[in-house]
């Protein structure tokens, strides 16, 4: 592939970042240190200098997110593709990724193990702090960013993108502008955690980083501590958040759900926790981009969305499923055997079921999700919204066990938000409630068998529920 310059008043995102260098207090706060962005203006994160990756083809693959973020920083417009390697890609399938991206060279830190079978010539190694060396002159590159799927069994689906196409969405008027301090529950190496990323740092903003193995109270602490004006992650996150008292710690202006379906009782629950805060829910995928975001604090979205175009997006619903065309879906996929990213029209045919009811759609659930008893299809996430809605329920979790005779059945887990006093008593009580609401709102098929109380869920990295099933 020839590497292609950058036309006209492009810029790339190291290059946006210095023109915005004024900003004198923009930091990227890791758990053990923080690091302030006019620090590139004085030399290089880098082991080498960029101009000798001028042009190639580059795999991230620190283990840190602090590095992850200088090194993307680092590789716009000097690299001809920079593919993030997520932290839960199995080992097995980076030398796939890497034959499927064409990589060159990667870029590791001091805890990338996981990479050193990695036959590559040229191995950077990426720190918190600057070297300073005189950079030469290069004329930037229009590079392509390389996304992992998550949520695949196998070989992730591996996603082609441009600064372009990721930073579309901020260039719209949002909420989500005037940051000072973002936050995230999210990993920035995984779409929805890139998209704060680029916000924060095109915008300004500083950025507090998340980590897999930090306690929810200490990033809660953290997130305090820096003073975070915006945060996001999905209703999973916030779920798991709600869970502790340290949620009170923190007082955004501004919080975002993505990733998931956001059910009115998540929504309630962070309108009863931040009285005063702006509280949006967006709709995005790896292939599709951010499509739009919803910010009148009820769940769904208007059904005046589709068939109209909204700063460049266009919805429809094709047989019960959302279709997307906008200049912020990916290019293509890479690797053999991929299909097409979309059809004939430029639509990315989503996977996610919507309802409509009255003047709102509403997500169902996937289509690759549904669980079948007796023929019946059922979407886990609908059921889960409705016992989520009992006043002691912090979150559940909907999955099919098989049955002898109708195939499979519907049974719940149940976080509640307080342990019982008394545990017998009091979860018969907790349980036939939670039955009669689903009786009262569910068709009698959709109606759980049976419901079990669970101490916690398992969240995956991605921050959604972990479903075993589709």
């Amino acid at each position: 592939m020839s590497n292609c310059p950058l036309s006209g008043d492009t810029k790339s995102l190291r290059d946006r970042l210095m023109l915005g260098a004024a900003r004198p207090e923009q930091y990227l706060h890791a758990t053990s240190s923080s690091f302030l962005l006019t620090g590139l203006l004085k030399g290089s994160s880098l082991s080498v200098r960029r101009s000798e990756l001028y042009g190639l083809s580059v795999l991230v693959a620190t283990h840190d997110q602090l590095t992850a973020a200088l090194t993307m920083i680092e590789l716009d417009g000097c690299a001809r593709r920079i593919t993030i390697l997520p932290p839960d890609v199995e080992t097995d399938h980076i030398g796939a990724v890497t034959a499927a991206a064409a990589v060159d060279a990667v870029v590791i830190d001091r805890d990338s193990p996981r990479c050193a079978p990695l036959d590559l010539a040229v191995r950077v190694v990426c720190t918190p702090s600057i070297v300073s060396n005189e950079q030469a002159e290069l004329v930037p590159l229009r590079t392509e960013w390389v996304l992992l799927t998550s949520g695949t069994v196998g070989l992730p689906k591996i996603i082609l993108h441009d600064l372009a196409s990721l930073t579309a969405a901020a260039a719209v008027a949002s909420p989500a502008d005037g940051a000072a301090v973002w936050g995230t529950f999210y990993d920035i190496r995984r779409y929805g955690g890139l998209q704060i990323f680029l916000r924060a740092v095109l915008g300004g903003a500083s950025l507090v980083l998340s980590s897999a193995d930090e306690p929810v109270a200490d990033h809660l602490a953290r997130l305090a501590k820096h003073g975070v004006t915006h945060i996001s992650g999905t209703p999973s996150h916030w779920r798991r958040a709600m869970m502790s008292p340290d949620l009170r710690a923190i007082a955004p202006r501004y919080l975002r759900l993505s990733g998931e379906i956001a059910d009115q009782a998540i929504l309630d629950g962070l309108r009863a926790a931040f009285p005063h805060a702006t509280i949006g829910h967006a709709y995005a995928s790896t292939e599709a981009g951010v499509a739009f975001d919803v910010n009148d604090g009820l769940a769904g979205f208007p059904a005046a969305f589709i068939g109209e175009i909204r700063d460049g997006v266009e919805m429809k619903v094709l047989d019960g499923c959302l279709q997307i065309r906008s200049p912020r879906i990916a290019s293509r996929y890479l690797g053999t055997e991929q299909p097409a990213l979309t059809d004939s029209d430029r639509f990315v045919d989503t996977g996610d079921i919507l309802e409509q009811r009255g003047d709102r759609y509403y997500f169902a659930g996937r289509r690759g999700g549904i669980i079948n008893v007796g023929g019946l299809k059922i979407h886990p996430e609908e059921i889960e919204a409705v016992i989520n809605r009992h006043p002691q329920v912090r979150m559940s979790f909907v999955r099919p066990k098989q049955s002898g005779v109708t195939g499979s059945i519907v049974v719940a887990e149940v976080v509640l938000k307080s342990e019982p006093d008394c545990v017998s008593a009091q979860q018969i009580e907790v349980r036939n409630d939670i039955l009669k609401l689903c009786r009262e709102a569910l068709p009698r098929h959709k109606v759980p068998a049976a419901i079990r109380f669970v101490p916690t869920l398992a969240v995956a990295a991605t921050g959604k529920l972990a479903r075993r099933q589709g």
